[in-house]
Formats: C-alpha cells, sequence, structure tokens
C-alpha cells in the first residue's frame, strides 16, 4: 500500500525527471522486444545497427 505522501513525493519526481522517465520507458520497451518478441532477423538487423553507432563492422 503506498502513502499519500509517497503518491505526492513520486509525482513530484516524474514531473522533474521527464526526460529520465521517458528514457527508461523506452529502454524498457527496447529489452521486452528483444527478449520476447524479435525474429532473428530482427536480432541480425539490431546487431548491426549496434555496430555502425559503435563505429565498426559487422
Amino acid at each position: 500500500m503506498v502513502t499519500e505522501a509517497q503518491k505526492r513525493a513520486n509525482k513530484k519526481w516524474d514531473e522533474e525527471h521527464k526526460e529520465r522517465k521517458a528514457y527508461i520507458a523506452k529502454r524498457s520497451t527496447a529489452r521486452n522486444f528483444i527478449k520476447k518478441f524479435a525474429t532473428d532477423e530482427d536480432i541480425e538487423e539490431l546487431k548491426r545497427l549496434i555496430a555502425e553507432r559503435e563505429g565498426r563492422s559487422v
């Protein structure tokens, strides 16, 4: 059970850290997709994109 004080504190944190909250949500979505839904082709494409981001060839 969450107290009213904790609810207010959570709301305040959410309002003060909107970018961080969005980052965490997007990261969670990406991880969930990879773990539960990605096909082998998706995984290969993601590996390629990561390698490009890191500045190396696959």
